[in-house]
């Protein structure tokens, strides 16, 4: 130790650093790609009460927070990157590259990346029924455990086949594999249920057409929030710029004032 160095004060408890590596297969973050920053904080702010937070990848990127807890990433990169305006789940690999070339010998395309992303790599894919995913290695976003036992989010794929899809997943993914920690398959009533930690993830269901006129028809991973009011919710974006695509009870399908669709889903969340 040298003159310059501060006197020890109090220990400070280290939050755990998480990686991919732990958690490979499972979603682990949801984010979307948007035109006018502003304009989507204005907007999500108003339908599910986000407060927001900047982070080091520069001023075109967000995290929202509910309650304090990080819900999802905001990247106002779509007209920079002529990228399409969409919410888009990632899920975790352990090498980006080797997932990527497993999706392309499947079927799949690789659309962007891998990129980097300090602390990490990110690429954008399609499956084979031009589903559009994310894949992220590296270290996760800070209070992420937080993340996943709140379950402010969940994950539905809607496609052609679900039986096909899971298939195509798990190679790509590692789901149901021989390896410790890897995500667990179910069937459940026609639909594949995706598990972590015993926790159901992510669904899988049949009947989406990939010739479709309608977006929200065709094959696409759809991301729920949890809220505590749907009508609320599907009202403020009216207000605010968006619309309702569908409404029930406790289930509104919406889309922002940029044309992204999501879900708002009355809590509890995980089914």
């Amino acid at each position: 130790m040298n003159n310059d160095t501060p006197a020890p004060g109090p220990v400070k408890k280290q939050r755990e650093v998480i990686s991919t590596d732990s958690v490979f297969g499972a979603p682990c973050w949801v984010s979307l790609t948007s035109r006018d920053l502003g304009t989507t904080e204005d907007f999500y702010s108003a339908v599910l009460g986000w407060r927001w937070r900047g982070v080091r990848l520069g001023d075109h990127f967000r995290i929202a927070l509910a309650d304090g807890v990080p819900v999802a990433g905001i990247a106002a990169v779509a007209a920079m990157w002529q990228m399409a305006v969409a919410w888009t789940p990632y899920f975790a690999v352990q090498n980006a590259d080797d997932a990527v070339a497993r999706a392309r010998e499947r079927g799949g395309t690789p659309a962007v990346g891998p990129l980097s992303f300090p602390p990490g790599r990110a690429a954008l894919l399609a499956d084979r029924d031009g589903a559009i995913f994310g894949i992220w290695e590296g270290q996760l976003v800070s209070n992420w455990e937080i993340w996943r036992q709140a379950a402010p989010t969940f994950i539905r794929l809607h496609t052609r086949n679900a039986f096909d899809s899971a298939i195509f997943y798990g190679e790509v993914l590692g789901w149901a594999s021989e390896k410790q920690g890897c995500c667990e398959v179910e069937y459940e009533g026609g639909e594949v249920v995706l598990r972590s930690r015993g926790d159901a993830v992510a669904r899988i269901d049949s009947g989406a057409v990939e010739a479709a006129p309608d977006p929200s028809v065709r094959p696409h991973w759809q991301v729920h929030f949890a809220v505590g009011d749907v009508a609320e919710c599907a009202r403020a974006a009216e207000k605010h710029g968006g619309s309702v695509l569908q409404e029930k009870d406790t289930e509104a399908v919406l889309r922002d004032p940029d044309g992204a669709q999501f879900t708002v889903t009355a809590r509890p969340l995980r089914p």
